[in-house]
């Protein structure tokens, strides 16, 4: 799996997110492309320390989930989303697009931090797992919007 704190992986990411403009429709699931902008920044927001939206550890996540945050194989479509981080309401792409834009730009900032936070809801992960996760669940909305 790529990752985010790889320069050319970090590349492609922003390239394809401008590929993206209002009126990009969904190859599957329910968000419009502003809901999913917006859904996207919340891994962002709970790696920075942002936001936690009151995840609490999970021993089965830890145990089942964990490992196919980072690994190399691909998450099918329509998987089901975390309540926390469900996206129902309206958004305004262009003002989401920018903010995640902005969570993107201070992540690959942070690229050399020797550590991180634990994630309130799986733990520890290395440098190397957090890149691969946040690379893996943009890729996988990216492909679900055809960019």
């Amino acid at each position: 799996m790529k990752s985010l704190f790889e320069a050319e992986a970090y590349s492609e990411i922003r390239s394809r997110i401008n590929n993206l403009d209002e009126n990009t429709q969904g190859n599957w699931g329910k968000m419009t492309v502003g809901q999913m902008v917006r859904h996207c920044q919340g891994p962002f927001n709970i790696m920075l320390g942002k936001n936690d939206y009151g995840m609490k550890p999970n021993w089965l996540a830890k145990l089942f989930f964990k490992k196919s945050l980072y690994s190399d194989k691909l998450w099918r479509k329509n998987l089901p989303t975390a309540k926390f981080l469900k996206e129902t309401e309206p958004r305004d792409f262009t003002k989401e697009k920018a903010v995640l834009e902005d969570l993107l730009d201070e992540f690959e900032s942070r690229k050399d931090q020797p550590a991180w936070d634990p994630h309130p809801g799986f733990g520890y992960f290395t440098n190397e797992q957090w890149g691969k996760m946040q690379y893996k669940h943009l890729d996988h909305h990216l492909r679900q919007f055809g960019v």
